[in-house]
Parts: C-alpha cells; sequence; structure tokens
C-alpha cells in the first residue's frame, strides 16, 4: 500500500513538473513584478478646527488621533482670543497628549486695525507663524504692515459665492499679488470649485501664495454645490494631489467636513482615509 501511495505521489509530481514551461518565459510572465514605492508626500494632513464647531476639544483630538491626523487648525472656540498664557500652555499639553500640532489659528474675521491687532497678537501667544484671516479688503494695506512687523504668513479663506468677499482663488490673488509675499491664501478647493473654478489649476497658477488648504469635497461646481465625502463629488483629487507634489506644496492639507455636522465621523474618517489612500497611489 505504502508503495502504492508513493507510486502515485511521484505520477501527480511528474504530470505537474511535464505540464510546466521549460525554459522560463511564462514563468517569467506569471512571477508579480515589484510594487512601485509610494511617493514621498511633501504636505502633511490635517483638520481644519470648523469642521468640529460641535464638539469641545477633547472629542475632536480623540478622532484626531483614532484616524491619525496629528496637525490641527485651531479656531477660537477651542482656544478663546482672550486666552491667557496658562489657557494656551494647558492648551498644548492636551494636543501633545495625543501628538497633535497646532499649526495655524483661524479663519479668523477682520473688520477693524484693532482685530487685526488681537489676532497677530494671538497668533504670537500661541505660537504660530500662520494666520488664516479675513480682512475686509480695506484693511489689507494694514495686514501687510503688520505681517512685516510679525515675520507671519497670512492665508486669507476664500469663500465661494456664498459672499462677494474673496470668492475664490483668483479673486485673492489680485488682491494680494502687489503685498508682501507673506500674504496668500487659505485655497478652500471645494469652494473655488462652487465659484465655479478649478483648483488644480489654480493651485498651479499660484502655489507661491498657497500657505494652507482646506481639502473637502462638493456635489457640484455651482452655489447650489455642497460638502459631501471626499471621493463623492466634483473634485479630481487625483489630479490635485499630483499638483501638489509637482508645485512641492510643503504646508498642511486640512479636512474641513461640512456634511452632517453634528455627527460628522463617519464622514470624517471615510474622507481621511480615501485622500490618504490617493496620496498613497504611485502615480
Amino acid at each position: 500500500m505504502s508503495n502504492r501511495r508513493s507510486f502515485l505521489k511521484q505520477g501527480l509530481a511528474a504530470t505537474t513538473l511535464l505540464s510546466m514551461p521549460i525554459f522560463g518565459t511564462e514563468l517569467l510572465a506569471a512571477t508579480p513584478k515589484p510594487k512601485k514605492k509610494s511617493p514621498e508626500n511633501p504636505f502633511k494632513l490635517g483638520m481644519a478646527g470648523y469642521t468640529f464647531v460641535n464638539f469641545n476639544l477633547d472629542k475632536t483630538l480623540e478622532i484626531m488621533d483614532r484616524l491619525d491626523v496629528r496637525y490641527l487648525c485651531i479656531k477660537d472656540f477651542h482656544l478663546p482670543l482672550n486666552s491667557t498664557d496658562e489657557q494656551i500652555k494647558a492648551f498644548h499639553n492636551k494636543l501633545a497628549s495625543k501628538g497633535i500640532t497646532g499649526y495655524a489659528v483661524g479663519p479668523i474675521y477682520m473688520r477693524s486695525e484693532a482685530e487685526i491687532d488681537r489676532a497677530f497678537e494671538y497668533a504670537k501667544r500661541v505660537g504660530v507663524k500662520l494666520i488664516v484671516g479675513v480682512p475686509n479688503v480695506e484693511l489689507l494695506p494694514y495686514v501687510d504692515k503688520k505681517v512685516k512687523e510679525y515675520d507671519f504668513n497670512y492665508a486669507i479663506h476664500l469663500h465661494g459665492p456664498d459672499i462677494k468677499l474673496y470668492p475664490n482663488a483668483t479673486d485673492v490673488w489680485e488682491h494680494t499679488k502687489d503685498l508682501d509675499p507673506r500674504i496668500g491664501m487659505c485655497l478652500d478647493i471645494g469652494h473655488d470649485l462652487r465659484d465655479n473654478f478649478d483648483p488644480v489649476e489654480d493651485l498651479k497658477k499660484y502655489h507661491t501664495r498657497v500657505f494652507d488648504i482646506h481639502i473637502k469635497d462638493v456635489t457640484e461646481a455651482s452655489k447650489a454645490g455642497r460638502g459631501i465625502e471626499l471621493g463623492r463629488g466634483k473634485i479630481d483629487f487625483p489630479a490635485f494631489v499630483k499638483m501638489l507634489r509637482k508645485v512641492k506644496y510643503n504646508g498642511v492639507c486640512s479636512l474641513e467636513y461640512e456634511k452632517d455636522m453634528k455627527d460628522p465621523f463617519l464622514g470624517i474618517a471615510e474622507s481621511i482615509g480615501y485622500f490618504k489612500a490617493v496620496c498613497a497611489y504611485p502615480k
């Protein structure tokens, strides 16, 4: 019986060997090619604080930590403009306990020179060198003066067709191109598209003045467009990430998720996962 079993095994092995090509083109073709290495991305992934307008700082940091997102644009409902130095220190300690860095403050609306003064001093005490702001147009010369004084970058947040003040990237560029080069924009790609502009082309044209980016997706390229999970809307994220690499953008891309804002967690997770997957794609 053992001899019969051995014979059957040997016969099966021989049949398998005979069915295989001897000189390897088919074998070589069947060998998996080594995977391309994922590209190194010069930019960082963050969260825009406004996403968590309905949640306290502890919940915000919990979600960011679970999603491995390490940069936060600080909104004043998490750290008020009149915070004491002790409160600012406690805030940073809480972020550090989760491995998260507050990299900028804003958006902050500024309708007077006094409000600009307060915002710059707030950013200085918080310890960041980037302000995301929305100043009245007539105050831009004063912003220019403060940027020179503090040596900060100042990123004007654009708002799409909802309000007349800075609706798109071209509008921000036209208002800032002759000012100090540290004055530029927070490119909100969803609002830019809603104003019927192409955020990929705008990043290409204005990248020297793009100091912050709010990533979001929208349902259509019009005022009727509404926020939706990344990858489900009209933004071409593979093309956008490719352009980020091409222009060597080295700032933060912060998700600003504005759908289901009282229960946004599944949408945030889906959006972060999608963006990370696009960034990991080797092409």
